[in-house]
């Protein structure tokens, strides 16, 4: 890497972080300023921004709700490249805050955290004892609440994944809600229930399980083995098996993957890397892909999910990480 190259880099890396630090809502006033001063600084500080913005616009997470606003700072830089008054300044923080509406949710969020009993961060994993014995092995950036009365067990899973491992008690089921969708009902047993933007899955290990949709009030019972997958998007359920020795293998900090789309996994990586992963192809999200990861690196599990279809993973900043062709 030549020295252009590592100074290109590090401004990139100081745009990104005007564009996170400018979307805070604590910004104040002289963050803005301290902006303007940033951008005008010289022509590649200017060509750093713009290429932060338009990155985040590939991502086809971010929607500049005022273009000709956003485009203003640019054409009176022209005009006077080093300066900006006060009035410019903040124009630059509305349009730098509108180039960057994009929700980087790595766990929980503030309303899920509110209504959960216990949490996870990104790549933590928790081991949870309940009050009857039973235990819940958390995965990371996930959510769950606890209701515990004379009659029933319930847990909720608000986010993330769960391996529930139940202690057995035939006057008090337990029963699991994942994401006020799938309704989970056991006596005693072992299973995992996993929750991602695209779909709600339980996997069961040994025991059985009396499962049903929340919506439509569909049922079945699970054999060992068996990986019941709710699309949330169509409320269909579908019905696969698998080895029980790598269910919930994530517990051993390993990702195991059976035919499911590349988007699917990079939601399951997400919990486990600090920066923030799009797919900028929806042609390549929609691959399906069978593997092994390791959650310890994610950044190598993610060159390994999409280099078999000749994607690369392009590091933009320490925040983002974007998969494509190009």
């Amino acid at each position: 890497m030549t020295r252009h190259d590592q100074i290109d880099e590090e401004l990139l890396e100081e745009a990104m972080d005007w564009l996170l630090r400018l979307c805070d809502p604590s910004r104040s006033n002289n963050d803005e300023l301290a902006f303007a001063a940033w951008v005008g600084r010289s022509p590649d500080h200017q060509q750093a921004w713009t290429k932060a913005c338009r990155t985040w616009a590939v991502m086809g997470e971010t929607i500049p709700v005022n273009l000709q606003a956003w485009q203003v700072p640019q054409r009176k830089r022209a005009a006077q490249p080093r300066r900006f008054g006060r009035r410019q300044a903040i124009g630059i923080g509305i349009a730098a805050i509108a180039a960057c509406l994009v929700a980087i949710v790595v766990g929980p969020t503030f309303v899920t955290q509110y209504q959960a009993d216990y949490t996870t961060k990104t790549a933590e994993n928790r081991r949870i004892t309940l009050e009857d014995g039973s235990t819940v092995d958390m995965s990371a950036a996930s959510a769950i609440s606890v209701d515990f009365s004379g009659s029933g067990r319930r847990v909720r899973l608000l986010s993330g994944e769960a391996f529930f491992d139940v202690t057995p008690d035939t006057r008090r089921p337990f029963t699991v809600d994942a994401g006020g969708e799938l309704n989970i009902t056991v006596v005693g047993t072992a299973f995992d229930v996993n929750i991602t933007p695209q779909i709600a899955s339980v996997q069961l290990a040994h025991g059985a399980v009396d499962l049903s949709t929340l919506k439509t009030g569909s049922s079945m019972k699970l054999r060992p083995g068996d990986v019941v997958t709710l699309d949330r998007s169509t409320g269909q359920l579908s019905r696969t098996s698998t080895d029980v020795d790598v269910i919930a293998a994530w517990r051993d900090g390993k990702l195991f993957v059976q035919d499911v789309p590349i988007s699917a996994v990079v939601a399951e990586l997400q919990r486990y890397h600090p920066s923030w992963i799009t797919v900028a192809s929806g042609t390549l999200g929609e691959r399906r892909i069978t593997g092994l990861y390791d959650l310890s690196d994610p950044d190598r599990a993610l060159e390994a999910l999409v280099s078999p279809y000749g994607a690369k993973v392009h590091h933009v900043s320490p925040y983002l990480r974007i998969l494509s062709f190009f």
